[in-house]
């Protein structure tokens, strides 16, 4: 493995089909390339070309968040750890091209092996919350706990949707990583192993987990602002608090809001609301159901013909869940278009041109994480699958 740039905190730029140079946030690198036009009216038969071209060679994998377009061209669809773990689990595939955004293909290069390359068809496909928690902020944040005099008692748990860089802090201080589905089990074994716990990147995650799951108070939470001092925070509050949120969270989830949960509540009798945790604490409270992507898609297939539902998370899964499930009313918490930028970013010409210059020789977008990076990462990750009895879904 070689190395990919660290994240800072610096603004985020679209980059226009994946030209241009954005090498100070999670996404860490150059994006390259011609691309062929959205419009060529033979992306779907160049791409299908492609890859029976490249046969067993190429194991492609699309979050359940990718466009329809995308989703078409996957061997495996599903959330971000089962798809570095269906990468890790096809040794004998030396090319991955993992259709999601940087992290999760950081994640499936530090589990694959050696001899297998991860592809991220646009580089510039980052995420924002990643992007939240820059590695030196973390690690000034540290700091700050060990002036605080409670850093020795504190265990860090990051969320899958950080960098290589902030899993590998997280295995360096004796914490774990978490998904969304096993951040209670998580959290249940931070809290034991200490007396506080700096839960990172996701905010509202961590406050939904501790709250709702574990019986905690919100008292005991306060949140983190690395553009402040000490985090904007007293000694004393920090001192006193058991939850130590970072200030940060999904550009998607973030927006649903009360007002979208009760007008949904007005307009469709007998709908039921189910959201994904990364939603604020006060939507997630006024919810029938909250879970995982997986959770969200499981808990709709088995539900009874005529079932309304209303769906808090992105907004590509909102439309495949209606198109899959017509005998269900299914619709989405929110009235404005709320599809996740960054994971849009992969569509088919990107994927047409990551498949063709396969076909060519050509490797483009490798991720491939520090070897130093992805050893503490891999002890975070490894720590997380000690957990007892998860399924480790995001």
């Amino acid at each position: 493995m070689t190395s990919t740039a660290m994240s800072t905190s610096m603004p985020l730029p679209l980059l226009v089909l994946g030209a241009g140079t954005d090498l100070h946030t999670e996404r860490g690198v150059e994006c390259p390339g011609e691309l062929p036009p959205p419009s060529d009216p033979a992306l779907v038969e160049r791409a299908r070309a492609a890859k029976a071209a490249l046969g067993d060679r190429v194991f492609v994998l699309g979050h359940h968040y990718q466009r329809n377009e995308v989703i078409e061209f996957a061997d495996v669809t599903g959330d971000s750890f089962k798809l570095a773990k269906e990468a890790a689990a096809r040794p004998d595939a030396p090319w991955i091209v993992f259709c999601g955004v940087h992290f999760m293909a950081e994640s499936a290069d530090i589990l694959t092996s050696d001899q297998q390359t991860v592809i991220l068809p646009d580089l510039a496909a980052g995420c924002s919350m990643a992007d939240m928690a820059a590695i030196h902020q973390v690690e000034d944040a540290w700091d700050d706990l060990v002036e605080a005099g409670v850093a020795q008692d504190t265990i860090p748990v990051t969320y899958m949707n950080s960098s290589a860089a902030i899993k590998a802090f997280t295995g360096r201080h004796g914490g774990t990583i978490c998904t969304s589905s096993n951040a209670k089990t998580a959290l249940s074994w931070a809290l034991e192993q200490g007396s506080k716990v700096l839960f990172l990147p996701d905010q509202h995650l961590g406050r939904n987990t501790y709250v709702r799951d574990l019986g905690g108070s919100l008292e005991d939470c306060v949140v983190f602002d690395p553009h402040r001092p000490m985090g904007g925070l007293t000694i004393e509050q920090i001192q006193s608090a058991r939850m130590i949120l970072w200030r940060g969270h999904c550009s998607v989830h973030g927006r649903f809001t009360v007002d979208a949960v009760e007008t949904a509540r007005r307009e469709i009798p007998g709908v039921r609301v189910i959201v994904h945790p990364e939603c604020r604490y006060e939507v997630v409270e006024l919810a029938d159901e909250v879970g995982s992507t997986e959770k969200i898609v499981k808990t709709i297939a088995a539900a009874p013909a005529g079932t309304k539902w209303v769906v808090g998370t992105e907004l590509n899964l909102v439309k495949r869940l209606a198109e899959q499930f017509p005998d269900q009313q299914v619709s989405f918490l929110e009235k404005n278009v709320c599809y996740c930028s960054t994971m849009n970013r992969i569509d088919l010409p990107h994927l047409v041109w990551a498949l063709e210059s396969l076909v060519e020789g050509r490797v483009v977008n490798p991720i491939r994480v520090d070897d130093q990076v992805a050893h503490y990462a891999r002890v975070a990750l490894d720590q997380m699958l000690a957990l007892p009895g998860e399924t480790h879904k995001d």
